[in-house]
């Protein structure tokens, strides 16, 4: 009701009787459609048939649309239950309660504001029933927002409207070179259009002749497009999938296409009504004239002026493309506090109810992890519940104490990660004082914890020596005292944008089913890190074959190298780099072309003057000079047009930008020296040929 979709077969859950959640018929499951068709066989007799759900039995009544994926993890097979409040669901008197997030349709004329103070009121009665002081803090919040926002991150989106302006910008390069092409070939047939209105065509005739013309460019270059989306939906699919949370086939649909043929018609108007009309109202009897060259300085001048527009728009997408770029680079120069080099992380998802009473650490991840150390490739292997930088961020934990007397460090607020005593040999990162996690730190040994620098500054003080920290105690989730025993520099935790955070780390064999550090962590999912030897290709294939063979479970394992988690971390910057790497290339050829064009109408429409100078001395780098002189005055103007277009424009990336200013003066250089060049380039052939003219052939055909 609330999403209004239906199931394509069967039924929805039915609304609880005035909203009592309790008695909710739980037992009822509603499948994707490709669970139905891949795990079912598209059966047609699915409805009513029981399945089993983690090990409870669920009764299918329904399936939903093709297509249809909510709210997450669109990539993994998607089914639905209904939501069962009990007793458990009930405020104690901790934080223990299981967090749910709400989805609603708003009512006609309230606002997202509206909403937003009416759930806070709300919600500051729920957290009045909190007894623990702490728990209450913590419920305080609440966060309202768009489905669409959700979809898509903040940064993403501007991101996307970035990519959208740069892609309009090219798209009017594009028509602004061909209103420059329209215009020569209007100019080169006016001859034939004032002997076809000297015999009768109407100027409207003649308008419908060149807007057909223009059209007929426009789907061309429209079904090329076509041609040019799938090859970069398929170059950029792993990028637009990681960064948009799109894990659907991507290909041109019905509305792509709509949108293409809408561009087309547009794109003619542009291009083609300006031509058409000027070739339409200009007067007959000239151009009846014998010997009369068409064209003049009005119309040298309107394609002037379009190129400069051209010029100027290419070095605005051409800068956007270099601060992005050299963002790319500053962040390559981030000092991680790790290393990436033949590193492998395996991200494990592992069904905890088959384990529920069991330690997963002895049953499951030990053998594993052992198997894997054994192999000959491999150098070192580690448990971690998050991996820097990767998809599984830190856990937040709050650390309080009732008694402060109890503790030396209470109320902390940390990054939490459960990891295993080999982590440091896998991923290098330094140790400042003390030591890391041993052999000897077992489930019947004393707690110990490492922390990093940040952590050291936050609840010690600026100044203090991270020794300092060594041998303080505080107070461990489960209500002991942990000693610290080490203290690691500082790494990118969650974000290669972010400083470090202060963070607490626990040794997972000290953790047990019976503390409450085994459910925020190891109870829930796991990574395994490996330093390997070899390269990720060779030894992949044979981890599969490990996983496997230690436990069933672990076959759904997905596998990446740390560098590859490293340049994900890039995110929106590194697709946008791309792509305007596409835009900007794009623009800058076709600027070329459109210089390129305006010289050799130059010189086709001054030959006979060419010839004459020539005839009476001129030098032939003088004539090179006089036609290139007319790129550097074009060139010129439309970079000065383009470097205060780029200033403008660069606002809209500049929460994209890293370790680079909007104005930066290299890339403003780069790109203003880059484009110079071409357009030189391209000037030198019209102006080379200029030069080569024959003088005696001119002048006999005068």
């Amino acid at each position: 009701m609330t999403l209004r979709v239906r199931p394509a077969i069967g039924r929805d859950f039915e609304s609880p009787a005035g909203n009592d959640f309790s008695k909710v018929n739980d037992n009822s499951v509603l499948l994707s459609d490709s669970v139905w068709r891949d795990g079912f066989g598209a059966d047609p007799n699915i409805l009513g048939r029981p399945i089993k759900v983690n090990g409870n039995s669920y009764t299918v009544i329904g399936v939903m649309p093709r297509g249809f994926r909510f709210p997450m993890d669109a990539e993994k097979p998607q089914l639905w239950i209904p939501i069962a409040l009990r007793d458990s669901d009930k405020v104690r008197t901790k934080n223990e309660t299981r967090e749910y997030r709400i989805i609603a349709r708003l009512k006609n004329g309230v606002s997202i504001a509206q909403a937003t103070a009416e759930l806070k009121e709300i919600q500051s009665d729920v957290a009045s029933l909190y007894t623990d002081p702490q728990a209450r803090e913590n419920v305080q919040a609440v966060e309202v927002e768009t489905y669409r926002d959700s979809l898509v991150e903040g940064n993403v989106r501007r991101a996307l409207l970035a990519l959208l302006a740069a892609a309009s910008v090219l798209w009017l390069i594009a028509c602004v070179n061909v209103t420059s092409l329209m215009l020569a070939r209007a100019n080169t047939l006016q001859r034939e259009i004032a002997v076809r209105a000297a015999l009768g065509a109407s100027r409207w005739r003649i308008v419908r002749q060149l807007l057909l013309q223009g059209l007929i460019l426009s789907g061309i270059g429209c079904v090329l497009g076509l041609g040019l989306v799938a090859v970069a939906l398929r170059l950029f699919e792993n990028q637009i999938a990681a960064q948009l949370n799109v894990h659907i086939k991507l290909q041109p649909d019905g509305i792509v296409i709509f949108a293409l043929l809408g561009l087309t018609v547009a794109s003619t108007a542009l291009s083609s009504v300006w031509p058409a009309l000027l070739a339409a109202k200009n007067s007959i009897e000239h151009f009846l004239r014998q010997n009369v060259q068409s064209g003049g300085n009005a119309h040298l001048r309107s394609r002037s002026v379009l190129v400069i527009a051209q010029v100027a728009m290419s070095l605005t997408l051409l800068v956007g493309c270099g601060l992005l770029l050299r963002t790319i680079l500053a962040l390559r120069q981030v000092s991680l506090g790790f290393r990436t080099d033949h590193v492998i992380v395996a991200d494990m998802v592992i069904p905890a109810y088959k384990f529920d009473g069991k330690n997963m650490t002895i049953r499951l991840y030990e053998p594993l992890v052992e198997r894997v150390e054994h192999l000959p490739e491999i150098q070192a292997a580690a448990l971690t519940t998050a991996v820097p930088l990767g998809k599984r961020f830190p856990i937040l934990l709050t650390f309080a104490a009732d008694d402060a007397e109890s503790a030396r460090i209470e109320n902390l607020v940390v990054q939490f990660r459960a990891v295993g005593p080999g982590l440091q040999r896998v991923l290098g990162f330094r140790m400042l004082r003390g030591r890391f996690f041993n052999d000897s730190d077992t489930a019947g040994s004393a707690p110990v914890v490492v922390v990093n620098r940040a952590f050291v500054r936050e609840y010690f003080g600026d100044n203090r020596d991270p020794g300092y920290a060594i041998n303080q105690e505080l107070l461990s989730y489960d209500d002991k005292l942990a000693h610290i025993v080490g203290v690691i520099d500082d790494e990118r935790q969650s974000s290669i944008f972010e400083t470090s955070k202060p963070e607490v780390d626990v040794c997972i064999p000290q953790i047990t089913p019976n503390t409450g550090f085994y459910r925020a962590s190891e109870g829930l999912a796991m990574n395994l890190a490996i330093r390997t030897g070899s390269e990720a290709a060779v030894i992949i294939p044979e981890l599969r074959r490990v996983f496997r063979s230690v436990s069933p479970e672990l076959e759904g394992s997905s596998f990446i190298t740390m560098d590859q988690v490293v340049d994900d971390s890039y995110g929106d910057r590194r697709l946008a780099s791309h792509l305007l790497e596409l835009f900007a290339g794009s623009a800058l050829l076709l600027c070329v072309v459109g210089l390129y064009g305006i010289l050799t109408y130059v010189v086709t429409q001054r030959t006979r003057e060419l010839g004459v100078r020539l005839a009476l001395g001129a030098q032939k780098r003088q004539l090179i000079w006089l036609v290139m002189r007319r790129a550097v005055v074009i060139l010129a103007a439309g970079s000065a047009v383009g470097l205060a277009l780029s200033f403008a424009a660069t606002q809209i990336i500049s929460n994209m930008i890293y370790g680079v200013r909007s104005y930066d003066a290299i890339t403003l250089s780069a790109a203003t020296g880059l484009l110079a060049v071409t357009g030189l380039l391209a000037s030198y052939v019209p102006a080379r040929r200029a030069a080569n003219v024959d003088p005696m052939q001119i002048l006999r055909a005068e």
